[in-house]
């Protein structure tokens, strides 16, 4: 048998449910995941390996208008990965009618490759609505294998995969076989970090922070991490920080236990906080910190 590789992207609004359906798809926790817009920033891959193929996953940020550079570069990741997929996936939830950005809806409809439209969380709606929404769906977009779903439950999550690795195509391995993803070990450490304070935090605070892991040391016994998270204002800062430092202490206690989970060692966590003013609208900090 010939071995089969390939890129399956998943694009779509934001909050639809992506990040949870490629950590289902790729069956390890790669993804962060909270209830607000924008949680994903990067283009992330997660690499599925066996011995006849290899399926590389990519997690988009959802399609928004861009505001701002960081939003602009944002949705740059989003426009290669409709460039570069062997497969591309359309990630819907029922009462969606398009992506927020047209021209991307139209590079889909356009797309020669294969397309899955997955019409996510079916389980919070009737079946009614989603017999009308597969229907509204199959005349939008005619190409496009239609699967209704739900992420969260792991519901009709095989029947995709199983359908994936019928339509690679026939290529060597794009990564080591060994690889799980293309992100360091310091990226899902900020990732960490950075999903904890996108669930404790409101307003503009979780969108004004970027987060930077200065070191990063690895023992026998013990993973040693100083991280520093940056805000665009001093009042942020006081914020993130809290009374005697409680919250930032709360932030960095979560963030520590997910990490000794996700590296399987023991893991002391120290985290600063740094006033780096309009980080998002500068080039050269988004290059620094992998947006460009």
């Amino acid at each position: 048998m010939k071995h089969k590789a390939g890129f399956v992207n998943i694009i779509g609004n934001p909050n639809v449910g992506k990040s949870t359906l490629m950590n289902a798809l790729v069956g390890e926790r790669l993804s962060i995941i909270t209830k607000k817009a924008q949680t994903t920033r990067h283009r992330i891959l997660g690499i599925v390996n066996e011995a006849n193929y290899q399926i590389i996953f990519s997690d988009t940020p959802g399609v928004i208008k861009p505001a701002y550079e960081l939003q602009e570069s944002m949705m740059q990741f989003v426009k290669s990965a409709i460039d570069d997929a062997d497969i591309l996936i359309y990630m819907v939830e029922v009462g969606e009618k398009e992506l927020k950005d047209v021209q991307f809806f139209n590079k889909i409809n356009r797309a020669e490759i294969p397309v899955l439209l997955l019409l996510n969380k079916i389980d919070t709606s009737e079946q009614d609505i989603v017999k009308e929404q597969i229907a509204y769906w199959q005349e939008k977009l005619p190409r496009a294998e239609i699967f209704p779903i739900s992420a969260l439950e792991n519901f009709n999550i095989e029947p995709i995969y199983n359908r994936i690795v019928e339509l690679l195509p026939e290529s060597p391995a794009f990564f080591p076989k060994d690889q799980l993803t293309d992100k360091s070990e310091r990226f899902f450490v900020n990732e960490s970090i950075r999903e904890k304070i996108l669930m404790h935090f409101k307003k503009e605070v979780p969108y004004s922070v970027e987060v930077d892991t200065q070191e990063f040391k690895e023992t026998d016994k013990i993973i040693n991490i100083r991280s520093v998270i940056m805000v665009e204002r001093d009042t942020q800062k006081g914020i993130l920080i809290g009374h005697k430092g409680q919250a930032l202490k709360r932030v960095g206690s979560e963030a520590r236990k997910d990490l000794e989970k996700f590296f399987n060692k023991k893991v002391y966590l120290e985290l600063y906080v740094k006033v780096n003013k309009d980080w998002r609208k500068n080039d050269r900090e988004l290059k620094r910190f992998g947006y460009q």
